[in-house]
């Protein structure tokens, strides 16, 4: 069977046990009879001992999906309960449609508390004159042992039926099961082996499997004994359903990139009564951030209609963090840089430079950019250098009242040689109201902020909402409002459409996103994304 058989095949079964774990998030909002939102019991995978130290990537859910289903239909409203149910039948038959699989008739009477997923190795011969072809291994715990066989047994009777010739190979007392092929390499077919009592275990090769079983073994080769990784998963605080664990520089090679800074990272997955949190651990050198359990003041001055917005502490220690990371550079430069340009300013150096204080970046209603500084030491005369370099460039400086306060205006002049008129555009405008100093790139926006009064992200339930379900003690948010937000983004990422589509009733359902920063502590960068769901 060839290798991309292999995929739409076994890992369609991954794919729709580990999807199913975010399908239901939609639908959980109650209290849990099941006790899932304190997570599971197992705080990692244990499946952990077949895959090497050096693997890619693995992925675990370490719950029963039809946990999460029950818990859905539990929550549902009683008149949205078949409409839910139909919902999850579509998707799981979506996946499994093609694979001649059935998880009611076929999965689900075996499947026990754990399914992992993993890329093993980048390639699984180690030989780059044959080509690359990188290891999958699928490890599903069992509960029922004599039922999982008889699965596996049905399984390849139908290959056999279908004319593939069958391989039975015992390996160090296990039974290596699949289909046989010429090759002059190592075979890269559909291999299945049942170890123990308790673990299901699938590959695209029968080599993976015996290295699965050496890895148990020689304990030392496995990840369970990794350091780094017993590391990553200590740093996860919050109880958890599901794992992801990754190598980033094996990651990197996958992916044709250069390698990053970091070396390692974990995500956990948790139940909120509102949607989804991912807490990450990476594994890597960094200054000790500032973190505080307060609220910053700044967002009294970010009119709550905001659909994107970055607050915090030392906006300068935080550009100087995402600068050293080249994958993050290349994300953020882009709004950076058309705010810089519509300012004519290089925002790093003449602005993010002298925030040490709160800061809190959002862009509101009419593509206009609020940005606001608290104003510490050096603050003063790097404002007024802003106004210099304003001179400097032709641009006019004044100052007009909106409202009852006083503000800074930039303003630049234009002339028509056919109308003979004189055209002012402004370019942006500041003013200081008590300890901080506002900037935006409109006075109708100035406008927006010096009325909005109560009416603020700081005292807005949405945003109190969407920042519900992370750490309090942090160096600050990245809110992002989906709604309103959705049209820009889509139009900045092109990318992101084709996610919508592969989500479906997760972008169907999404509020809010917001990313939070924990700091380093004893060299692992801890953070959180919530994820509210409608």
């Amino acid at each position: 069977m060839k290798f991309r058989s292999f995929q739409n095949l076994v890992f369609a079964i991954a794919g729709v046990l580990l999807s199913i774990g975010v399908v239901s998030f939609v639908w959980i909002f109650a209290q849990s009879p099941l006790g899932l939102f304190q997570g599971s019991r197992l705080n990692a995978p244990t499946a952990a001992m077949f895959v090497p130290k050096q693997a890619p990537v693995l992925a675990s859910l370490l719950v029963n999906p039809d946990q999460l289903e029950t818990l859905r239909q539990l929550s549902a409203k009683p008149g949205d309960r078949a409409a839910t149910r139909a919902e999850f039948e579509q998707f799981k038959q979506g996946v499994l449609g093609s694979s001649e699989l059935n998880y009611k008739r076929d999965v689900q009477p075996w499947l026990g508390n754990e399914v992992t997923a993993a890329i093993t190795t980048l390639d699984i011969d180690r030989d780059e004159t044959n080509g690359k072809e990188a290891g999958y291994l699928l490890a599903l715990a069992t509960k029922d042992t004599e039922r999982s066989r008889e699965f596996l047994q049905l399984f390849w009777q139908k290959r056999a039926i279908a004319g593939t010739e069958l391989v039975f190979d015992a390996y160090q007392g296990t039974k290596i099961i699949y289909g046989k092929i010429e090759s002059e390499s190592v075979p890269i077919t559909v291999a299945s082996a049942v170890v123990g009592r308790q673990y299901v275990l699938f590959a695209n090769s029968p080599k993976v499997l015996r290295d699965a079983i050496n890895n148990v073994q020689a304990a030392e080769l496995n990840l369970e004994n990794s350091s780094q990784y017993q590391a990553a998963i200590a740093a996860l605080d919050r109880g958890r359903i599901g794992v992801v664990f990754a190598n980033l520089p094996e990651l990197a090679k996958l992916n044709g990139k250069e390698p990053p800074t970091a070396s390692t990272a974990a995500i956990s997955l948790s139940l909120d009564r509102k949607g989804l949190v991912a807490e990450t651990a990476i594994v890597r050198d960094g200054e000790t951030s500032k973190l505080s359990d307060k609220a910053v003041g700044a967002l009294n001055y970010i009119p709550a209609m905001a659909s994107i917005s970055a607050s915090g502490i030392n906006l300068n220690q935080l550009w100087s963090g995402l600068s050293s990371e080249s994958s993050l550079t290349k994300l953020v430069n882009s709004p950076v840089d058309t705010l810089g340009q519509r300012w004519n300013l290089n925002l790093p150096k003449d602005i993010f430079s002298w925030v040490t204080g709160e800061y809190a970046l959002a862009l509101i209603p009419d593509s206009d950019w609020v940005f606001v500084a608290e104003k510490t030491e050096g603050a003063e005369s790097a404002i007024a250098h802003l106004d210099e370099l304003a001179k400097a460039q032709r641009i006019s400086t004044g100052t007009i009242d909106v409202g009852n306060q006083s503000v800074s205006v930039w303003t630049k002049f234009s002339s028509g040689a056919a109308t003979k008129k004189i055209e002012a555009d402004v370019v942006g405008v500041h003013t200081t109201i008590g300890k901080y100093e506002i900037f935006a790139t409109s006075i109708n926006a100035m406008n927006a902020i010096l009325t909005a009064q109560n009416n603020t992200l700081a005292n807005s339930q949405e945003f109190t909402n969407a920042i519900a379900g992370l750490q309090k003690t942090n160096t600050g948010y990245l809110y992002i409002d989906w709604d309103a937000a959705q049209p820009i983004l889509e139009k900045q990422l092109p990318i992101l459409k084709i996610a919508e589509l592969a989500g479906g009733s997760i972008f169907e359902h999404l509020k809010s996103l917001t990313i939070s920063n924990y700091g380093n502590r004893s060299g692992i960068q801890r953070g959180g994304v919530f994820v509210q769901l409608s």
